[in-house]
């Protein structure tokens, strides 16, 4: 049945089309979200810096997937770089508090960059800024699954989308960012 949803899950990551407004009546700055402690992160903070967005999961197979975003983070934040961590449980494979994230990731892959509390990432209660990607670039922005990337830009806007497949060292990604920052 997993070989199953997996096979299902990588059909639909490929042959989704990407059908976005563009619009933007907001952008990314304009958002808050909660961090994993449970404070209030307004993403004006952000402002200026390339970030990668990256829906997590304790539980999934990509997991290991923290320790080169770790990597990743460390590479790049003294250039305006942030990876922003989203735990969810929108696919059922996420520990059930904020705490026992935290917990997980500072013991297993010693995170450093900014987590979110837990929120949803699609479907009707997704959290309001994955809802905004979805309106501003389209299918491509919804995750599939967890360790789905967004990459914005310093403009606030989305520059492209990751699918959980596509290593965060990955060349497709770090030339991306090299180019952006």
């Amino acid at each position: 049945m997993k070989k199953l949803i997996l096979v299902i899950t990588i059909i639909v990551m490929f042959f989704t089309k990407n059908q976005a407004t563009e619009n933007y009546e907001k952008i990314f700055f304009d958002f808050e979200i909660n961090d994993i402690s449970g404070q209030t992160i307004n993403l004006k903070e952000f402002k200026d810096n390339v970030i990668l967005m990256v829906n997590t999961a304790s539980y999934c197979g990509f997991t290991k997937q923290y320790n080169d975003l770790q990597t990743l983070w460390e590479k790049y934040k003294s250039r305006n770089f942030i990876v922003l961590g989203v735990p969810s449980n929108s696919f059922n494979q996420e520990k059930k508090s904020n705490n026992d994230v935290k917990d997980f990731c500072e013991v297993n892959f010693k995170i450093s960059f900014p987590m979110t509390s837990i929120v949803n990432v699609k479907g009707d209660d997704a959290h309001e800024i994955f809802n905004w990607a979805k309106k501003n670039y389209g299918k491509s922005a919804i995750p599939k699954w967890n360790f789905h990337k967004i990459l914005i830009n310093k403009s606030g806007k989305i520059e492209d989308t990751f699918s959980s497949f596509t290593n965060p060292m990955s060349e497709k990604i770090t030339t991306k960012i090299e180019n952006l920052l």
